[in-house]
């Protein structure tokens, strides 16, 4: 569910945690995709200086050459930073935002290539007017390339310092003599993926017996294949303590 006043997103996950998240309005990308149009006009220009060279041969070639170049540095740019950078152009990173697919997942391949094929419709007539007007007229603040590629931009959070105590208070920490690891795994961890393990564990008493196994169980297989530590360090905790510990080196 979304509202529209508040700009904001909510998802379920099938263990009953729901999570929110603040869209982006149109203002905030707007600005975060000038700073993206500085950075490719400056790959653009630096191809054109590259390719001035044809012009000596044919002036047509080296202009079709160079049209050719602007459209794929355009266009991949943004597919290449959206896929490689979880969501993140270098203008979203500056202005803190990110896409996500629609259900709040990560993004697939194809939404990435979808969502920046439409961008040339959305910046139509001038100036984003298109893009600009859905994301307005929309409840997800979506334009049209992220209607056809099933995304939201949402606004990252500052970071915050949680209250580690709600959660690991009297808890001992086997992984914290891994600093090597613990380093590995504070690089690998996303934000959005830290805050949601933070918050199942604030929540934990919220879920059933089942529902309880399993997000932990999930949680920490993918933790684990992130950054597994030795089976010195594992042996004998359970999942939930797993997290709890995961959580501790995250925030710590």
């Amino acid at each position: 569910m979304t509202g529209a006043a508040t700009h904001t997103a909510e998802f379920r996950t099938p263990e009953n945690l729901v999570f929110s998240v603040t869209l982006a309005g149109p203002a905030i990308r707007f600005v975060a995709w000038l700073i993206d149009m500085l950075v490719i006009a400056a790959a653009a220009s630096l191809f054109g200086r590259m390719l001035t060279l044809l012009s000596v041969f044919s002036e047509d070639i080296a202009g079709a050459v160079l049209t050719l170049t602007y459209f794929a540095v355009s266009v991949g740019y943004g597919m290449a930073m959206e896929w490689f950078n979880h969501g993140q152009t270098l203008g979203k990173r500056v202005m803190r935002l990110r896409v996500l697919d629609s259900q709040g997942l990560r993004l697939r391949g194809y939404q990435v290539v979808i969502r920046n094929l439409f961008r040339f419709l959305d910046m139509l007539p001038a100036g984003y007017l298109v893009g600009g007007a859905a994301c307005l007229l929309t409840r997800r603040c979506q334009r049209l390339g992220d209607m056809a590629a099933n995304t939201i931009v949402i606004r990252n959070a500052e970071p915050g310092r949680p209250d580690l105590a709600k959660v690991a208070a009297g808890k001992f920490n086997s992984f914290l003599g891994y600093r090597h690891l613990g380093a590995r795994l504070r690089q690998q961890v996303e934000a959005g993926e830290a805050a949601i393990a933070f918050q199942a564990l604030l929540r934990r008493d919220e879920l059933g017996d089942a529902e309880r196994v399993a997000l932990f169980r999930e949680l920490k297989e993918h933790f684990a294949a992130l950054a597994p530590f030795p089976p010195e360090a594992v042996e004998g905790i359970p999942d939930e303590q797993y997290v709890r510990n995961v959580v501790d080196i995250l925030y710590r």
